[in-house]
């Protein structure tokens, strides 16, 4: 029985802003892919599933999602193992699961699963004034760095990224010790020529080419010319509607999936970019006062997690697709195509509006 309290507490505002970029998703797929039918119309069945997965976040008890933390997280891993076992490959990557009439990305659910178990491990400690110490990082770090590695060996680069980011804004805003900090600091830097050596070669060109796209135009500095191309000729107030050129004429590569935004910019131009972008600050701003005002710490970390994904996933969608970062493989939340993360996405947004609607609400 759904508490009728809840209604009262219900963030119209969130929810609003959610199916706002889930439509203008909707718009930006059609145009980007409206000669190719299958595509759109299987975006239009996303929606539909993801709004059910939304109202489901919304009205279960978040507080469930502590209880099953554990397991929670163990099913991810099963998943991402099972991905090379009998996984699915495409464009040289392994990560999906062939589930009949879809194929799952067990990489997004991850990132939900990350939060979730951080959230739980987090609230049950008391933290020192001075912060985490080393120890107390080992295990939060377990449960980072198995999913990491699993998707990182897909390779999935950009999601194995997004999963350090939210780990590390989390543990931030928990508190960590100074001089804990600044010995990991210095310790990843002096692994950094380690690191780049574990790159593979696809991945090392392309923060190659990020430095110099000049270097190699019709290579490996090919999508990010066409993407910047796109973004400047849209203008103030874009091309218009489906007459945008790179997107339509396959000069823009991923055009409606990770470089969507650029296909936007295009056509909606400058004012069409800055609607989009208010309409994501307010979906960050509001699950930051979410996570502020909720009824426990679990709920807090709950929140700023959840919101945390979408901050770095708009922050590095947007960064790649202007040349301001490497081109990674992260997509737009609600705009770029794609099943696994348009349901990760509203579950994501579902939660937050739960933690906001539960907070007057004991027990």
């Amino acid at each position: 029985m759904i508490d009728r309290r809840l209604f009262t507490h219900f963030d119209w505002l969130l929810f609003t802003v959610t199916l706002t970029l889930a439509l203008v998703g909707l718009i930006s797929v059609y145009s980007a892919t409206h000669h190719l039918h299958s595509v759109y119309r299987k975006e239009i069945y996303w929606i539909s599933i993801g709004f059910f997965f939304l109202l489901l976040a919304v009205f279960l008890d978040y507080t469930l999602l502590e209880r099953f933390a554990y397991m929670l997280w163990g099913s991810s891993v099963f998943l991402l193992v099972a991905v090379f076992l009998i996984g699915r490959s495409m464009g040289g990557a392994k990560r999906w699961l062939p589930l009949g009439f879809f194929s799952l990305q067990p990489s997004e659910l991850a990132k939900l699963a990350l939060v979730i178990i951080l959230a739980k491990y987090f609230s049950a400690r008391t933290v020192q004034d001075k912060g985490l110490r080393f120890k107390d990082l080992l295990v939060p770090a377990v449960f980072l760095m198995v999913p990491f590695a699993l998707v990182a060996k897909q390779p999935d680069l950009g999601t194995a990224i997004i999963l350090w980011m939210i780990f590390w804004s989390m543990v931030l805003i928990v508190k960590v010790n100074f001089r804990v900090l600044t010995g990991i600091v210095l310790t990843f830097a002096a692994a950094a020529p380690f690191a780049w050596k574990a790159l593979k070669g696809y991945q090392k060109t392309r923060l190659s080419s990020f430095l110099d796209p000049d270097a190699d135009p019709l290579g490996t500095g090919y999508h990010l010319m066409q993407s910047k191309i796109a973004i400047g000729s849209g203008g103030l107030f874009g091309k218009g509607f489906l007459n945008g050129t790179q997107g339509k004429l396959m000069f823009l590569p991923e055009h409606h999936t990770d470089f969507i935004f650029a296909v936007l910019a295009e056509e909606w131009g400058l004012i069409g970019v800055f609607v989009v972008l208010s309409l994501f600050l307010i979906l960050v701003g509001g699950g930051l006062n979410t996570a502020g005002n909720s009824k426990d710490r679990f709920g807090f970390l709950l929140a700023f997690g959840m919101t945390s994904m979408f901050f770095w996933h708009v922050t590095i969608n947007l960064g790649m697709v202007s040349g301001i970062l490497p081109v990674v493989g992260v997509p737009l939340p609600f705009i770029s195509y794609g099943g696994s993360f348009f349901i990760t996405s509203m579950i994501a947004a579902g939660l937050i509006i739960n933690v906001k609607m539960r907070r007057f609400i004991l027990g």
